[in-house]
């Protein structure tokens, strides 16, 4: 007797947000990064009751920046990059909004360790489980996918997650023991770990966006220039900066491996670059984030011989390796995730980006020039980067919260 099998049963989610994990982490990150930069407002001011001898200020707010803005960011983009790269599906409905609770509760629980909150162990033990356990999730679940279709060049990436959970356990295991190196080793190689990731997945797309975007609206084709001998050394070289400036701190190593870094990318770069990409801002932007970069690490191989302040270089590399990136590609991805045209993106973008790039100036170039003027320069890096945020907001919530228009589930 024939049988016929009824169709799948089409996946299911209460609401468009949790449909795919850009929708609600791009959502929830953009958001907190307005939140928790205000929140530093106050506490670099000096307006909280932080407990400073158990968490640094700085590292509180390098912790949230790294292991909670940026890890959102990141957990929103892989799992919905793996689904198009493995096709496994991957969380969607309740099982998403279960991994966006524990990186919520644990950004909460934060909040209250920079506001000064009683009952100091009870909030930093909601922070330690729930914060892992958020990392170890989206570990897990993009380890399976990846696994399950033995698409093992996608291990490097898998690494680096697994690293950064590490480098979030020696945060607290710093907090926990009052090890303040610890602390420290944990920041800083998540602040690393990050780049890699940026780096590699930038290397993937960067150069892909280019050409589709710039070839769209030609009659030929754009191709860039990409050359693996630059993927070799860009790899090798941040690998020795990384391992110098976190483990082995010789201001030698670091300056020579940085500077490589620096001349390795700003070939690539190079070779990435059209005159025409000016006038789309998902690309400028993106080539800008890259142009930072360069800027950031030329600035490590110049520190020790100017002895100018290291956290400036560490902010150049935050400000647009992570900052302008992860706007500029959360930009894109809402777009053409949702079923919408990348080659019509709302107007505000240009002023969106240019306020990152501002911050950019206030916190890295300027201080460089006027010392004398270093907290107004902080306070102007912060409100361009809250207002960058605001705007993006105000362009793409609306876009992430609402279904596809092409009936597609994602």
């Amino acid at each position: 007797m024939l049988q016929i099998q009824p169709p799948n049963k089409p996946p299911y989610s209460p609401h468009p947000i949790l449909n795919l994990g850009f929708r609600i982490f791009f959502s929830g990150g953009a958001i907190f990064a307005i939140l928790i930069i205000a929140l530093w407002m106050f506490i670099f001011l000096g307006h909280t009751q932080i407990n400073a001898a158990k968490i640094n200020p700085f590292y509180w707010h390098a912790h949230e920046m790294l292991y909670g803005y940026a890890m959102a960011i990141i957990a929103g983009f892989l799992l919905t990059a793996v689904k198009t790269w493995t096709g496994m599906m991957m969380p969607y409905g309740y099982r998403l909004g279960a991994i966006f609770g524990c990186w919520l509760l644990a950004r909460i629980a934060w909040a209250a360790l920079g506001l000064g909150l009683t009952a100091f162990p009870v909030w930093l033990a909601v922070a330690i489980i729930f914060d892992l356990l958020f990392m170890g999730l989206t570990a897990w679940v993009i380890i399976k996918a990846v696994m399950a279709v033995k698409q093992y060049k996608q291990m490097g990436i898998i690494s680096k997650l697994v690293l950064l959970t590490i480098g979030n356990g020696l945060c607290y295991w710093g907090i926990f023991t009052a090890d303040q190196d610890y602390l420290r080793i944990g920041v800083y190689l998540g602040l690393y770990l990050v780049m890699g990731i940026v780096l590699t997945i930038g290397r993937r797309v960067v150069p892909f966006f280019i050409e589709r975007g710039l070839s769209f609206d030609s009659n030929q084709e754009v191709s860039v220039k990409n050359s693996k001998a630059l993927d070799v050394l860009s790899l090798g070289s941040f690998l020795i900066f990384m391992i110098a400036d976190v483990f082995y701190p010789n201001p030698y190593l670091v300056s020579t491996s940085a500077f490589i870094v620096t001349l390795v990318n700003s070939l690539r770069l190079i070779g990435w670059y059209h005159p025409r990409l000016w006038q789309k801002p998902l690309l400028w932007s993106l080539f800008v984030a890259f142009l930072g970069v360069c800027i950031s690490f030329f600035l490590f191989a110049l520190q020790p011989w100017l002895a100018f302040n290291h956290s400036i270089a560490v902010h150049a590399l935050a400000l647009s390796g992570v900052g302008m990136m992860t706007v500029a590609m959360m930009a894109r991805v809402s777009l053409g995730h949702t079923g919408r045209s990348i080659h019509s993106p709302p107007k505000t973008l240009n002023f969106m980006f240019a306020l990152m790039a501002l911050a950019f100036v206030f916190r890295v170039i300027m201080p460089l020039i006027a010392t004398d003027a270093y907290l107004m320069w902080i306070m102007l890096a912060q409100s361009a980067w809250i207002g960058c945020f605001i705007l993006f907001c105000f362009s793409y919530l609306a876009i992430l919260a609402k279904p596809r228009g092409d009936g597609l589930f994602g």
